[in-house]
């Protein structure tokens, strides 16, 4: 049944934020590690989340559904890479989307 299933197009370009200065690289993701460009924390770094925030204030929805398809790409990336002891769904969710505009605390869903 598997062999039937379409496989996904590839998801959004990780070319967020956009904010650049030219002696710095950009808090961009560096794929297929997904760190960043700048600093080499995992993508999305502290200074990315500020500045992701800041460039979709006014469209919130549209940063969540960014950072989900870049969570699709990320985990195609990282499972690729090491297939046998990659983040597990949830790091990846708390990673990418958690952290965005509509999260709720864990406690809210009991």
């Amino acid at each position: 049944m598997a062999s039937q299933l379409p496989i996904p197009s590839a998801g959004p370009t990780p070319n967020r934020p956009s904010y650049r200065t030219e002696t710095a690289p950009p808090h961009t993701p560096l794929r297929p590690m997904w760190a960043c460009r700048s600093c080499g924390q995992p993508w999305p770094c502290g200074e990315a989340r500020l500045l992701l925030k800041a460039e979709y204030e006014a469209a919130l929805p549209a940063l969540s559904i960014y950072l989900s398809g870049l969570m699709y790409e990320a985990m195609r990336d990282l499972y690729q890479l090491n297939p046998h002891d990659g983040p597990s769904p949830r790091d990846m969710f708390e990673r990418f989307v958690a952290w965005g505009p509509f999260r709720r605390s864990i406690l809210e869903g009991r």
